[in-house]
């Protein structure tokens, strides 16, 4: 029998993310079921590394995985075809990165996203009403890539001081969703950003160089990089330096 999992009421705290299920439970990295998502909640679960993910008609479920899969921006992999991809972007007038120009349409387009082995979308309308709420408050951006005047790809995230915590991508064109996700990149580089959290393990993060950390030292990071001077929110063209100058690998 798995442990009982906590129910919270709207005001209640998570419990500590070391009490998650196990992987000897049905569903590791379970670790509290109830509560809202209001701004402050939302704050408060990602200061100590815990993310809601639930279904239509679940009640909200909150996570603390362990491991937790990472993306430690120096060892993001710029394989050659993306690098093609990314100078080609760069030297077309017609290409911009937007950072938080249409936060709601990246989250929506998220949400309708067909990813492969998966029914449906976790995105749910209440989810996309709480993190709306967090992009106004401040702690939630979108990194968006534009071509010919049209949103075709991007990707949205939450940001505590240096704490970044990656949530969901969409590609409306070829690789406009990579190119989104080196953009946040470049970014985090030029800024001094250690790590972008990815909560789960995917093929796909760990082809571009996510892999796995104890929860423990994620728990660590989060801690530290939270209580950074906050960011700047905004890219520059010359961002992409941080990335086009460092050796491609093959692929």
């Amino acid at each position: 029998m798995p442990p009982q999992l906590p129910w919270l009421e709207p005001d209640d705290s998570l419990p500590a993310p070391s009490s998650a299920w196990t992987s000897k439970d049905p569903a590791p990295g379970l670790l509290a079921a109830g509560g809202a998502l209001g701004v402050q909640q939302l704050r408060a679960a990602y200061s100590q590394g815990t993310f809601p993910w639930f279904s239509v008609g679940q009640p909200i479920l909150w996570w603390a995985p362990d491991p937790r899969m990472v993306l430690p921006v120096s060892e993001f992999r710029l394989h050659r075809s993306l690098r093609k991809r990314l100078q080609s972007f760069r030297n077309h007038a017609n290409c911009e990165i937007r950072v938080d120009f249409a936060f709601r349409e990246v989250i929506t387009a998220c949400a309708s996203q067909e990813r492969e082995g998966q029914a449906g979308t976790w995105i749910v309308p209440d989810m996309v009403e709480a993190y709306t709420r967090l992009h106004a408050a401040g702690d939630a951006h979108s990194i968006e890539t534009w071509i010919d005047g049209r949103l075709v790809g991007g990707l949205y995230c939450v940001a505590l001081g240096h704490a970044v915590f990656g949530e969901s991508m969409f590609a409306r064109a070829t690789d406009a969703s990579k190119i989104a996700l080196s953009a946040l990149v470049a970014l985090c580089r030029h800024h001094r950003i250690d790590m972008i959290d990815c909560q789960q393990n995917t093929r796909h993060l760990a082809l571009l160089g996510g892999r796995e950390i104890p929860r423990a030292e994620f728990l660590e990071h989060v801690e530290k990089a939270r209580h950074q001077q906050a960011t700047p929110w905004v890219f520059d063209p010359v961002y992409w330096n941080e990335l086009l100058s460092l050796p491609g690998t093959k692929a």
